[in-house]
């Protein structure tokens, strides 16, 4: 079923906010609770190079296009690549304006290391099946680039991968019709959220964020 309402359409960014901590991403993008700290700031001025969405540009065999806004009707998610890179290839699409035939490979720009579980690589695969969908060709593979090593990966955008953003999306997508705010386990991952201000003890029960502020309000 292909969908159309692009105010109901999940940002892609959400995945990883929700591989960290599910009850993190409801606050932020179902009870649109935002709080800044030093990664986030950081994370801001290492995309500032990526996000020039205005810039496309041509190196030999290679187009760059940087800020490419990207979707899929089909899982109702949205999203803007920091960079995709259109490669030459005789099995690729056409693009307007330019000779030739590229294969899109998505590249993801991140302020800190390689991280344990699989946020990262997560958020580029859902970048590749929305590429597959708008430009009707395969996605392989894609690049990270992290700013703490200086260095881009490889990564291989194979089908396991793209069908666990599929199961993850389909559990985010009951969350946010739902309007459901899970309760979790605080752990040591806690020090390092950017809301651990609004995230207290206290809130950490059935009662959502919202609530407990309107409540408060009245008081």
């Amino acid at each position: 079923m292909v969908y159309n309402d692009e105010d109901d359409y999940l940002m892609i960014s959400g995945i990883q906010h929700f591989k960290f901590c599910k009850r993190q991403w409801a606050l932020i993008h179902i009870e649109q609770q935002w709080e800044e700290n030093v990664k986030t700031i950081e994370g801001h001025y290492i995309h500032r190079n990526a996000d020039n969405p205005f810039l496309r540009e041509k190196r030999g065999n290679k187009l760059i296009v940087r800020s490419m806004p990207i979707k899929s009707n089909i899982l109702k998610i949205t999203g803007v690549c920091d960079v995709v890179e259109f490669i030459e290839d005789l099995k690729g699409i056409t693009i307007e304006g330019v000779k030739g035939r590229f294969l899109p490979y998505p590249v993801e720009y991140k302020r800190g290391k390689p991280k344990r579980d699989e946020a990262d690589i997560l958020q580029l695969a859902a970048q590749a099946i929305c590429l597959e969908e708008m430009l009707l060709c395969q996605v392989n593979k894609g690049y990270i680039y992290y700013h703490e090593i200086k260095h881009r990966l490889e990564i291989d955008l194979n089908h396991e991968v793209k069908a666990k953003v599929k199961s993850i999306v389909a559990e985010m997508q009951q969350y946010y019709t739902r309007r459901f705010t899970p309760t979790v386990k605080t752990g040591s991952f806690c020090k390092s959220c950017s809301l651990q201000n609004i995230c207290v003890p206290k809130l950490m029960n059935k009662r959502t964020v919202k609530s407990y502020i309107d409540r408060m309000i009245m008081e």
